[in-house]
């Protein structure tokens, strides 16, 4: 559907009321990769200056004067934009609870710590590929060990995370209209989820 011209001036002039508290939508590159999170206000001014299309809504809906339109959770933009390339990924404790789901790699219970899969005092590193998430029992029983000491086993190969891990870390979650759209797997199975892929 293409707004006539006064529905979006009357949208953009502040007559503009939700249902909802303050909603996020995810914004595609004209490509389908992930680029960013906005306010679904700002996903549905897009959409009607006709910079994105509207692919999936909410139950929510915005309102002006003389028409409604529903609440975007995923717009895509109608031209593609470069993407200034990107060096490593920062190594921290949120964006490794976000790239392994909140979820414990030994065991899949929630993680609550960071473990080193090699131990740093065995000559481990601290590298995306040497870090997991880990719950607090696991962590405490595997101490300064390596994994066959314990016999424990990996549940996801640890690696750095894609770009799109940072629309997890920077929000603490995705909506599961979302997750098409991320390529990973469906958060309610949080135990085989890995966003490393």
């Amino acid at each position: 559907m293409v707004p006539r011209p006064a529905q979006a001036v009357a949208l953009t002039s502040g007559h503009v009321s939700t249902t909802t508290a303050v909603s996020r939508a995810l914004v595609l590159n004209a490509s389908f990769e992930p680029l960013c999170v906005v306010t679904a206000r700002r996903a549905l001014l897009l959409v009607l200056d006709e910079k994105a299309e509207l692919l999936a809504a909410t139950d929510g809906v915005f309102r002006s004067v003389r028409a409604s339109f529903p609440e975007p959770s995923v717009v895509r933009l109608a031209r593609y934009v470069k993407v200034p390339y990107q060096t490593r990924v920062a190594l921290n404790r949120r964006a490794v609870f976000a790239r392994d789901g909140h979820r414990c790699q030994y065991c899949g219970a929630g993680a609550e710590n960071i473990d080193h899969v090699v131990p740093r005092s065995r000559g481990g590193t601290h590298t995306w590929e040497n870090v997991v998430a880990a719950c607090r029992p696991c962590n405490s029983h595997k101490e300064d060990r390596l994994l066959h000491e314990v016999g424990f086993t990996l549940r996801h190969s640890p690696a750095q995370p894609h770009q799109r891990i940072w629309l997890l870390v920077a929000i603490g979650g995705v909506r599961p209209d979302w997750e098409p759209y991320l390529g990973i797997a469906p958060m309610s199975d949080l135990g085989t989820t890995s966003l490393s892929a």
